[in-house]
């Protein structure tokens, strides 16, 4: 009897420690491991900013080429999207009514000279006898008219040879600079006009980038342009003006700052800035676009971090900390400019923080595994 006793008291031991056990298996079960997680510990940089802004490409200098004299146009004379010199002939405009208005203009000019001789003999003749009273006062006076009527109309008819030279010489439409001349607007046989375009002749070494700096950016550097000749010298001290072109390489050459433009545009926010770059070659055109950079400040003991550890969300910025517990702390952040492809922690980030990179959504107060990041 007493054997049978403690057979039983001994199962019921077995079970209810066979219970436990159980109970914890599923406990575990029920609570995974740590999640392990990548971080750095951030500290004081110092780290230069970079601007960048869209930049259209322009001319130096743009001539439109214009008629000044309406005509039908004969010839082109120079080679489209060649480098042509100033004064060199571009189109000719057919010659032949300006040839008969000069000779016209000429002919009118013969008269007028035959006729000042005569008012001059006629002159020369009567003052004697004038004097002599010979002939009425009112004759000579006639006379006197004369010659001065006769001399105008020869100044009037002199002009005129002079305006139908002109003419004549403006059927030669030449180039007023040196540069690159674009394809022709106009064809042959066209009736062309001072208001008709027929190419543009565009000065490419240095080229022109025109790009536009927001009002804030403008005030920033309002200081360091208040003298005619300070622009130039604008990010000069650390390497000048960057091209980024549409292909992504950089420009080999550097430029610099030409001018800041007097307004700034009420519907954009922005102010127009033209800078220079060398163009030897001619391998940059007006109407490309890239993208110009500068280095515009230094920035000292800041904070960084990479920006795939950023979580953006509606209302801003979030960053996962790794606690010397081991547990997450979610911290809103407020960022700076990005530098390559960090961001510059302005608020919510201290020296010493584990920021963890690679999991921007685990959780607050979640337990972690915290490793530090190979790379970042």
């Amino acid at each position: 009897m007493n054997r049978l006793i403690t057979l039983l008291l001994a199962g019921a031991v077995l079970a209810s420690t066979t219970g436990c056990r159980n109970q914890d298996a599923a406990a575990a079960a029920a609570d995974p491991p740590p999640q392990t997680v990548s971080f750095i510990t951030v500290s004081p940089e110092e780290v230069p900013v970079t601007g960048e802004w869209i930049a259209t490409l322009d001319g130096n200098v743009n001539a439109q080429i214009r008629p000044q004299v309406s005509g039908y146009l004969m010839r082109r004379a120079y080679q489209e999207g060649a480098y042509v010199k100033k004064g060199q002939l571009l189109f000719e405009i057919d010659r032949r009514p300006f040839e008969a208005a000069l000779s016209q203009a000429q002919a009118r000019y013969a008269e007028a000279e035959a006729q000042l001789a005569k008012t001059d003999r006629d002159l020369k003749r009567d003052r004697p006898l004038a004097e002599q009273r010979a002939i009425a006062q009112s004759q000579l006076d006639n006379d006197i008219s004369a010659h001065d009527a006769a001399q105008a109309a020869l100044s009037s008819s002199k002009a005129a040879v002079d305006s139908a030279q002109l003419n004549l010489g403006f059927t030669r439409v030449t180039s007023l600079i040196d540069g690159v001349a674009a394809i022709a607007s106009a064809q042959i046989g066209d009736l062309v006009g001072p208001t008709t375009l027929l190419t543009t002749v565009s000065q490419l070494d240095p080229i022109k980038a025109y790009f536009p700096l927001s009002e804030q950016e403008y005030l920033g550097i309002s200081g360091d342009i208040a003298t005619p000749d300070a622009a130039a010298k604008l990010w000069q001290t650390s390497g000048g003006l960057s091209l980024v072109l549409a292909d992504g390489s950089v420009y080999p050459r550097k430029g610099r700052v030409q001018a800041v433009d007097r307004e700034v545009d009420p519907k954009m926010g922005t102010i127009r800035i033209s800078a220079l770059f060398p163009n030897p070659g001619n391998v940059l055109r007006p109407g490309q676009y890239g993208r110009v950079r500068a280095q515009t400040a230094v920035r000292k003991q800041v904070l960084l971090v990479p920006q795939r550890a950023v979580a953006e969300l509606q209302t801003g910025y979030q960053l996962r900390i790794a606690k010397s517990d081991n547990h997450v702390a979610v911290r809103s952040v407020k960022l700076g400019p990005r530098i390559g492809s960090r961001w510059i922690v302005e608020e919510g980030l201290q020296p010493g923080d584990r920021v963890i990179v690679d999991a921007p959504t685990v959780r607050d107060g979640a337990a972690v595994n915290p490793k530090p990041a190979e790379n970042h």
